[in-house]
């Protein structure tokens, strides 16, 4: 009997992942519990197993004392050296219990209590790996989908990921296989919580470092990136080898890298620009495709003006704002983008000025204050969704007609329901859509393009 309970304990050990130690120790509580509870016992009883034989040795321990006080822990001097001659007060006398006559009951008790503190180390143990797993790729299928949120068998446990951390008008059902990024691991009532994401900056960057060896091998590094999941996403790389291009690398033959990603994630976009130490040159690469002519840093308040050609205001502005939206989030700088012709005629005003060529207010207004915003002329928003909007850009009436569903979802607040509402609306009082238009370009400025 002794030898098939520490085989069952191996097993247990091996199949549980659970230290030989944690189990030894449960089964010493378990006896302990199972004993109290078949001879009415107190806290006093005391349990040995011989990790070797594994035989189960239980004892019950009382206090020799000359007056008993408490029988249940104490027991008389002249009683305690009838079985041990030299015994003195104050020392413990232990008797033996037969373990083999513990009940039907006492054995369940046993079971339970092994079985909660399996259960315990158990969730001790995969807190402890995968807490030193956040920010790491993880695979898994899908197990149920319940009030939006997809939940997602990873062997030993489950991941959640949350509505919130789901890329847009991805749909997922039971059994299909994803990959997420372990956003964080906390523990709850109910075992350790992994918490993973698709929209997060970390999954494009894990995806990356799987499909571009040079990467992995830390000979092209990924300097930041940002993203608008479904949409748009930008990636700075830099080289430590002068042989190695980083944007080629990461492109790979064919783009046969880059579109691995794109098509784990579902068409986003990705642009790869290079890296450069001087904000103006790196600027001009997070600003791609479009060309820039010349960039004024203003560095007392992070913003930097940009004078592009007309024919590529629209191009570095982007659909919906999102290119130069992204380019400010990548460089940390406020970007206020100005076309040639609104340049020029910036110019002529401060030359012809009654002060005779002083500084033009507008000229250094910030995004978005060229213009009053004309968003009031439609009756489906208030004054809190045009804040909204317009600090979002999307200033005008002309750059919601021209913006996608995805775009303007993008938006705190808004859903495709309404995003569908506005651009309706948008449509419908322009009369045809127009180009988008980012923070600083007003409607008389896009008639321009």
């Amino acid at each position: 009997m002794s030898q098939e309970l520490l085989a069952v304990l191996n097993q247990l050990e091996r199949e549980r992942g659970v230290a030989k130690e944690i189990l030894h120790d449960a089964l010493k509580t378990a006896i302990a519990s199972a004993a109290r509870k078949q001879y009415s016992l107190g806290e006093n009883v005391e349990v040995e197993f011989d990790l070797e034989t594994g035989e189960i040795r239980a004892k019950v321990v009382k206090e020799v004392v000359r007056i008993i006080q408490n029988p249940e822990l104490e027991i008389d001097v002249e009683e305690a050296r009838k079985d041990f001659p030299d015994i003195q007060v104050g020392e413990p006398y232990k008797t033996s219990l037969n373990t083999d006559g513990l009940g039907r009951i006492a054995a369940q008790m046993a079971k339970q209590v092994i079985i909660q503190r399996v259960r315990e180390a158990e969730r001790a143990n995969i807190f402890k790996e995968f807490k030193s797993r956040e920010g790491e790729l993880i695979t898994g299928s899908v197990s149920q989908v319940e009030r939006g949120n997809i939940y997602i068998d990873i062997g030993r446990t489950e991941a959640i990921l949350p509505r919130r951390e789901q890329i847009f008008r991805e749909v997922y059902k039971r059994g299909d296989r994803i990959r997420a990024y372990i956003l964080e691991v906390r523990e709850a009532s109910k075992g350790p919580q992994i918490v993973a994401s698709r929209t997060h900056p970390g999954l494009l960057i894990r995806l990356f470092e799987l499909e571009v060896p040079e990467i992995y091998d830390e000979i092209v590094e990924i300097k930041c990136c940002v993203r608008e999941p479904s949409g748009r996403s930008k990636v700075a790389v830099v080289s430590n080898d002068r042989d190695i291009d980083p944007v080629g690398a990461c492109v790979g033959t064919r783009g046969s890298r880059v579109q691995a990603i794109v098509q784990e994630l579902r068409g986003e976009k990705i642009d790869i620009i290079p890296w450069n130490e001087d904000i103006r040159t790196f600027a001009g690469n997070a600003l791609s495709p479009a060309k820039i002519q010349h960039i004024t840093l203003h560095e007392s308040d992070g913003r930097m003006e940009v004078l592009v050609p007309d024919d590529q205001l629209s191009l570095a502005i982007g659909k919906g704002g999102q290119n130069v939206r992204l380019a400010a989030k990548l460089i940390g700088w406020k970007i206020d983008l100005k076309g040639e012709s609104e340049y020029r005629r910036m110019v002529a005003e401060q030359a012809f000025a009654p002060d005779g060529g002083g500084k033009d207010e507008k000229a250094d207004a910030p995004s978005g204050a060229a213009g009053e915003s004309d968003l009031s002329k439609l009756e489906v928003v208030g004054e809190k969704m045009i804040q909204l909007l317009s600090e979002n850009g999307f200033a005008t009436i002309n750059s919601i007609a021209d913006a996608s569903i995805d775009a303007l979802c993008e938006v705190p607040g808004i859903g495709p329901k309404r995003a569908q509402l506005l651009i309706d609306a948008a449509v419908k009082f322009a009369g045809s859509p127009a180009e988008a238009s980012p923070d600083g370009v007003t409607a008389d400025e896009k008639a321009e393009l």
